[in-house]
C-alpha cells in the first residue's frame, strides 16, 4: 500500500457491491494511497427501486450504508454515507410515470426527508440533491429548484453539507443565496462535478488534471471526486477509485503542497466538520 504522507479523500463516488466493483473498488483506491470516502448512494433506478413514497428509498440508503460499513474495514481512514435523491429522477416521474412536476416534487422532497432522517441518527454525513444538468420544461425546472431549496431547509436544520448535481457551471451564486436565505452557510453547499473554479458553493473538482492546476492556482477551498459509477456496463465512465490517489501525487510531485492540504485537510473540516488526520487509524 502507498503511503502518501496526506490524507487523501474522495468527495464524490459510488458503490455497488451487487452489480459493480464494490469493495474491490475501495481496495484499489487504499492500495494507491487513498485513505477517505464519502459515498454517495447510487440513482434509486439503478438499484431497481421505484419509489411512490418517501420510505420507498430506504433500501437504496440502507446498501450505502452497509458498503460504507464494510469499506471502514479497508480504508486507513474512514468513509461516510452521503444520501439523497438525485435529480434526474424527476424526468423518470413525469416522463415514464405519468406524474405531473408537482407531484414528482412532493415525492422527490419526502426522499430528501427520509435520507435526513439517516443524517439526524449520525448514519450518514451529509444529503444531495439539485437539479437536472440537461433541458428540460419550466415546470420541471421550477419543481426541481423547489427540491434543492427543501434540500437546504433540511441540511440548515441539521447543520450538515448538502452536495449538489447542477449543469456545468462556474457560477452558481444565485443557488448559494437559496441556501444561505434558509440558514445554511454557501460553503457547505457542494457543487459536485466542478471545474477548477466556482462561484458561490465549494467546488467539488473532477480529479483531471487540467482542472485541478487551476483549483490549485486559485488558491480557494475545493474538494476531489471522481465520480466513479460502479457500473460494470459503463466501465470507462466518468473516473476510476485510483485517480485522486495518483493526482494526488502528482500535485505533490508538481510542489502543490498547500493546495493538497486545503482539498484533504482543511475544506473537507471547513465543509463537513470532519477531521481526515484525526480518523487516520494506521
Amino acid at each position: 500500500m502507498e503511503e502518501l504522507g496526506t490524507p487523501v479523500l474522495d468527495n464524490h463516488l459510488h458503490l455497488d457491491p451487487e452489480h459493480g466493483r464494490g469493495l474491490d473498488a475501495v481496495r484499489d483506491f487504499a492500495r494507491l494511497g487513498g485513505t477517505h470516502l464519502l459515498v454517495v448512494n447510487k440513482p434509486s433506478w439503478l438499484l431497481g427501486v421505484e419509489p411512490e413514497s418517501g420510505a420507498d428509498f430506504r433500501p437504496v440508503f440502507e446498501t450505502t450504508r452497509e458498503v460504507v460499513r464494510e469499506a471502514n474495514e479497508i480504508l486507513p481512514g474512514r468513509a461516510w454515507p452521503v444520501l439523497g435523491v438525485h435529480p434526474g429522477l424527476v424526468s423518470r416521474l413525469v416522463d415514464d410515470r405519468g406524474y405531473s412536476p408537482a407531484e414528482a416534487r412532493e415525492l422527490m422532497c419526502a426522499g430528501l426527508d427520509c435520507a435526513a432522517e439517516y443524517v439526524r441518527a449520525g448514519d450518514a454525513l451529509a444529503l444531495k440533491s439539485g437539479r437536472p444538468h440537461y433541458d428540460v420544461t419550466e415546470a420541471v425546472w421550477d419543481a426541481s429548484n423547489d427540491v434543492m431549496r427543501h434540500a437546504f431547509e433540511l441540511g440548515a436544520d441539521l447543520d450538515c453539507a448538502v452536495q449538489l448535481h447542477t449543469e456545468a457551471a462556474e457560477d452558481l451564486t444565485e443557488v448559494a443565496e437559496w441556501a444561505e436565505e434558509r440558514g445554511l452557510p454557501a460553503h457547505r453547499v457542494v457543487k459536485h462535478y466542478a471545474g477548477g473554479t466556482l462561484a458561490g458553493p465549494t467546488p467539488s473538482v473532477m480529479s483531471e488534471k487540467d482542472r485541478l492546476r487551476t483549483a490549485a492556482d486559485a488558491d480557494e477551498p475545493f474538494l476531489m471526486e471522481t465520480d466513479f459509477v460502479d457500473d460494470p456496463d459503463r466501465p470507462g465512465a466518468v473516473l476510476g477509485p485510483k485517480t485522486v490517489p495518483r493526482r494526488v501525487r502528482w500535485l505533490l510531485d508538481q510542489g502543490c503542497d498547500e493546495a493538497v492540504e486545503r482539498a484533504h485537510v482543511e475544506t473537507p473540516a471547513r465543509v463537513y466538520d470532519i477531521d481526515t488526520r484525526e480518523t487516520l487509524s494506521r
